[in-house]
């Protein structure tokens, strides 16, 4: 489907109707059910009926699913590479945890100003004014740290309002990652253990290029730490393969970083990842304490490993795409083969555009009178202008 300006008459059947399905929502109900849970709405309330019918379906929990393959393949690098002492894994996992959040989970307690893109209700879905569905799997990590947690991973569906093609969908799967270290966990990394400090104090040089708290010697220990950590994690799901490490911005970690790989001769982006914030940290209890943070999209990876072309697939109940992923051995190469289902047919549509007119409301009106995400892709191919 290829969408230009709409005509007037197909808008106001298009804002009515996008209207009318929240309103009759409202009118047939005060609440909406998650997770055989009931949550009051308000004006603030964007979910869609078409997104609910996704948060019971936990694809990283389904044995044999692409998305829980890779899951488990990082799980197991991660805590069968890294242990305690007493060989028991360094890294606990939790892949079970309600995507209902509060506002203040999502946002404040990361440290996302009050005018951040990130924050708008045009790509975020909102339960109502206090609760929403998360966006990204980072809003746990206070509440773990706070919990007494030092080394964790979380994995889990997010939800973020997003343009229709084979890259993008409004729900996906990420992976998030903490380790946090006491000082003198790193004075044992320390060329000189005698004289190291993890915080800058007055007589410390500032260093622009990482937080003021921290001396920099602090701050590359834990940077090799985090960066020998992963360069292990991707090559062992992809082999050995050419990497470049890209200057990133994340208002909850800095300095920040992302990841590339080389694949099919263009640079991919696999994760991102940085120091964290000290200020999450005070703020989780655990002010005498620095970490590192990374995050990373299943789906992303998943598409690259196993060659998906259609981030939509995932969500398919067709045998001819589930059997390709029932292996014994998850460590074993699998290459999805493709199959079709439907003739491709394009639509031109045209319609004039309010002022008001959000792209995504439009996206989330297609999911909802389309069945089964069988647009492939809306493009823009022209504009008008009546002088």
């Amino acid at each position: 489907m290829s969408c230009t300006t709409l005509s007037r008459r197909a808008l106001n059947l298009l804002t009515t109707s996008s209207s009318s399905l929240h309103n009759l929502a409202l009118r047939s109900s005060s609440t909406i059910n998650v997770l055989g849970r009931d949550y009051p709405v308000d004006e603030q309330t964007n979910v869609s009926s078409h997104l609910l019918k996704h948060t019971d379906r936990s694809l990283h929990l389904r044995k044999h699913h692409p998305l829980q393959i890779v899951k488990q393949r990082i799980v197991e690098n991660m805590q069968a590479k890294y242990l305690w002492n007493n060989r028991s894994p360094l890294f606990s996992h939790y892949d079970n945890i309600s995507p209902v959040v509060t506002h203040d989970q999502n946002f404040d307690q990361l440290l996302v100003p009050g005018d951040h893109v990130s924050r708008q209700r045009q790509d975020n879905y909102f339960i109502n004014k206090d609760l929403m569905l998360r966006a990204h799997m980072t809003c746990h990590d206070t509440d773990m740290i706070r919990s007494g947690l030092d080394c964790f991973l979380t994995t889990g569906d997010v939800y973020r309002r997003d343009t229709i093609d084979r890259t993008h969908y409004p729900v996906f799967h990420q992976m998030d990652c903490v380790r946090s270290f006491s000082p003198w966990e790193l004075e044992e990394y320390s060329q000189d253990p005698k004289n190291f400090k993890a915080f800058a104090d007055e007589s410390t040089p500032t260093d622009a290029s990482h937080q003021s708290c921290h001396t920099t010697e602090a701050v590359k220990i834990m940077e090799y730490s985090l960066k020998s950590t992963l360069i292990g994690l991707v090559q062992s799901l992809f082999g050995r393969c050419k990497y470049r490490w890209v200057e990133g911005s994340f208002p909850f970690t800095y300095p920040s970083f992302e990841l590339e790989i080389l694949y099919n001769d263009e640079w991919l982006e696999v994760l991102g990842c940085g120091i964290l914030m000290q200020d999450i940290l005070v703020k989780s209890a655990v002010p005498n304490r620095v970490g590192w943070a990374f995050g990373l999209g299943l789906e992303r990876l998943a598409m690259a490993m196993f060659n998906v072309p259609d981030i939509r697939m995932f969500w398919s109940e067709d045998e001819r795409f589930l059997k390709q992923f029932r292996v014994e051995n998850i460590h074993r190469p699998i290459k999805f083969e493709p199959y079709s289902s439907y003739t491709s047919r394009t639509r031109d549509i045209a319609f004039w555009l309010p002022t008001n007119f959000v792209e995504n409301d439009f996206y989330d009106f297609v999911r909802n009178t389309l069945p089964s995400d069988t647009v492939e892709d809306i493009k823009l191919i022209d504009n008008f202008t009546k002088g």
